[in-house]
């Protein structure tokens, strides 16, 4: 566990254990996940940008019917169909 401290500015300095482990350099992207009185902080990669991406999309799309792969693949065919037609 490492320790930081908010600035007035809403700053905080990474402890340099994490900045290693991550590979964090000057300029790094981090994504802040909230989960409920958690925060999760990520490097930002592919990978990581898929997952939030999806943990924000997946309940609207299951309010929607959209449930499976075979149902994004249909949305994404009838949407690639539109904009051929447009």
């Amino acid at each position: 566990m490492e320790l930081a401290t908010v600035t007035s500015k809403g700053q905080v300095t990474i402890p340099s254990v994490i900045r290693r482990k991550l590979d964090l350099k000057t300029g790094s992207k981090l994504l802040f996940f909230e989960d409920g009185e958690k925060v999760v902080i990520k490097k930002n990669d592919p990978e990581a940008a898929l997952e939030a991406i999806q943990s924000v999309l997946a309940p609207l799309a299951a309010e929607q019917g959209i449930l499976t792969d075979d149902d994004v693949m249909m949305l994404v065919k009838e949407y690639r169909s539109r904009k051929k037609i447009k």
